[in-house]
């Protein structure tokens, strides 16, 4: 059953501007306050509520402003029904080059993040 990806992709949308911008209170617009974060360093898995990374977000400098190239793609979205996907994505904020796992549930308000786990490499 082919279910309708538009809203699904505003989301993403909305993710990839917060990244690009570090707009802190558009990340959380879309993010559950229950999310975390999850990813492999050093051989040891690291976990970051959502309100942490927000925190750190507000601190950062935004690609945006320093003209940094903006570069993200939905690779693809993955519908079990109407209220579960599971998205991957890529975009940067250079030096750093993601790849990240999305898992989008549409709640009583709408579709929101529930969790994120990534990889990134780091380019000169």
């Amino acid at each position: 059953m082919a279910y309708d990806r538009s809203t699904v992709e505003a989301v993403i949308q909305h993710y990839f501007d917060g990244l690009y911008e570090a707009d802190a209170d558009k990340l959380g617009a879309i993010f559950a306050d229950s999310a975390d974060l999850r990813w492999v360093e050093k051989g040891e898995l690291k976990v970051l509520t959502v309100p942490d990374w927000l925190a750190a977000v507000r601190t950062r400098t935004s690609a945006k402003s320093e003209g940094k190239a903006r570069d993200d793609v939905i690779v693809s979205v993955d519908r079990s029904d109407d209220k579960t996907a599971f998205i991957k994505v890529r975009c940067q904020l250079p030096p750093r080059y993601f790849t990240d796992y999305l898992v989008a549930m549409k709640l009583t308000d709408g579709w929101q993040i529930v969790s994120k786990s990534y990889r990134y490499d780091l380019k000169d």
